[in-house]
């Protein structure tokens, strides 16, 4: 069988969820190994009972795993498994990533730089432009916002970013050639083309509710952290918010209007302690001791500088300087020159010292 059949069949054997394929991956090396098995070597993995492992041995779906493999080649989809240098290092991370993640569009390695924009999907004016504005302000800061293309906020961070020149990911709740809603059909078209569409289900899987559990663990597993503009007390986005806990990420929140239903989830998560933005530099300023640990590893990159960029730099020297003389010196708004700074910090060319103070690495 081939490598990516083999994937998907593991993908597809009953009572078989991530946690344990990746057991069975430690103790096999691969999937073909895993079908080639015995029912004892099987069984001697840990948490597997004979059962489970009678389910791997008496897998017989290959026809549908060749219908499926068809399906990818024809719709332009990538299969990405979990062993696959393209897979998102920092999706590995999280408890129950899955093996197999379906792609339209291609994830970078930028993309680690992620956050994610999520909230209601009956949103109020006040909820759209504090959405359309931070999100364009994160793209043009270098960060890919990811987000699940749902209806409202997720729809408006998406096409936010994408305005504003950056990168987005949406992250689907159905196969990756099921476009929900059906309206988002030619922006899902403009994400791939310059960003990434990225599913767990099998292509021609239907956007089922309990599908987008499963979705939101995977938006915030591909983000440093989650920023929720609007949300109910019963909203989603609150499902994300707590998943972000659990993964160790950095949880956001938009204050509200204490009257408005759209605002009791988002002002229930700063009662229990999410970080309260009201612009884009919030959170890149809760976030800059994760950035440096990024960029520390980060290999400098040899990009041609252009206007600002190669302007403020020859304003920089070994020595650290404050933001606010930068801005006197440059004639640039100390907002819009934090956003050119941290672009230079993960293109590996300047550093941020305490207070604010920055110098050429």
């Amino acid at each position: 069988m081939s490598d990516i059949r083999s994937w998907i069949g593991l993908s597809m054997v009953q009572d078989i969820g991530p946690v344990t394929s990746r057991k069975l991956l430690a103790a096999f090396g691969s999937p073909e190994a895993i079908f080639h098995a015995d029912a004892e070597a099987l069984h001697s993995v840990q948490g597997l009972s004979r059962e489970r492992a009678g389910n791997i041995r008496k897998f017989n779906r290959w026809d549908e795993v060749d219908k499926y493999a068809g399906m990818i080649g024809k719709k332009g989809i990538s299969v990405v498994p979990f062993q696959d240098d393209r897979y998102p290092e920092v999706l590995r991370e999280i408890e129950g990533a899955p093996i197999v993640l379906y792609m339209k569009g291609s994830y970078h390695p930028d993309d680690r730089f992620g956050i994610a924009v999520v909230g209601s999907r009956q949103h109020s004016p006040y909820g759209e432009s504090v959405t359309q504005r931070i999100s364009a302000e994160l793209a043009a800061a270098g960060f890919t916002v990811i987000s699940g293309l749902a209806r409202g906020i997720d729809t408006l961070a998406h096409k936010s970013a994408l305005a504003g020149g950056g990168r987005t990911i949406a992250v689907l709740g159905s196969g990756p050639d099921v476009c929900y809603p059906p309206e988002n059909r030619g922006l899902t078209e403009r994400i791939a083309a310059s960003g990434c569409v990225i599913s767990e289900f099998l292509p021609g899987t239907l956007p089922n509710r309990e599908n987008f559990p499963r979705r939101n663990r995977l938006i915030s597993g591909l983000s440093l952290g989650i920023l929720v503009v609007e949300a109910t007390d019963n909203s989603g986005s609150l499902i994300t918010a707590g998943y972000a806990l659990e993964q160790n990420k950095e949880v956001f929140a938009v204050p509200g209007n204490i009257t408005s239903r759209n605002s009791e989830g988002t002002n229930k998560l700063i009662r229990q302690g999410a970080k309260i933005v009201l612009k884009a530099e919030d959170i890149i300023e809760e976030l800059a001791p994760v950035l440096k640990g990024y960029i520390r590893i980060k290999k400098k990159e040899s990009a041609a500088l252009q206007g600002d960029e190669e302007r403020v730099c020859m304003m920089l020297s070994r020595e650290p300087k404050h933001v606010d003389l930068i801005s006197r010196e440059s004639g640039l708004s100390v907002n819009q020159l934090l956003n050119l700074l941290l672009a230079l910090e993960l293109k590996g060319i300047v550093k941020q010292a305490s207070g604010k103070r920055f110098y050429i690495a």
